[in-house]
């Protein structure tokens, strides 16, 4: 089954990782699909959210990344995936994926997948990464090694 997970990913977070390597196992095809998000300000630029994703999931054989702006759904089509998953950390995350996931079906058909996060991710947010290491906070434990480097060379 080939899938897609889409995000913003800014930054990768140890979460989003865990999501990413869990579905790995269950799917034989993944598609990290890094997406433009207009109503955000984004730390990273789109090709350098690719770029730490590329060098994170490098030896993982059925694991692709591609960027894109636009429908989620457009995009998906495109790339004939299967269906969409989606992680969730808490009730609100699942309140608006729901409703997205309920579009997307109505726009095209697709079925969505929810993953839970591990527990120990389940607090850990890209808002929250930029926050603390805005204000010279350690986040040393909050992102893979390569997130790090990115954040500690802006």
């Amino acid at each position: 089954m080939k899938i897609l997970i889409p995000g913003s990913f800014d930054p990768p977070t140890n979460g989003h990782i865990d999501v990413i390597n869990r579905c790995s196992k269950i799917f034989s095809e993944i598609i990290v699909g890094v997406v433009v998000n207009p109503s955000k300000d984004s730390l990273f630029t789109r090709s350098e959210r690719s770029d730490m994703l590329e060098k994170i999931f490098q030896d993982k054989q059925n694991i692709n990344i591609e960027s894109f702006e636009g429908l989620l759904v457009d995009f998906a089509s495109k790339h004939k995936v299967d269906a969409i998953v989606k992680g969730l950390r808490a009730m609100t995350d699942f309140d608006y994926e729901f409703q997205m996931a309920q579009a997307n079906s109505t726009l095209a058909g697709f079925e969505t997948i929810f993953i839970p996060s591990s527990p120990e991710y389940g607090y850990l947010s890209s808002s929250m990464v930029k926050e603390i290491h805005s204000y010279g906070g350690d986040v040393s434990s909050l992102v893979p090694a390569e997130v790090l480097k990115s954040l500690t060379n802006e």
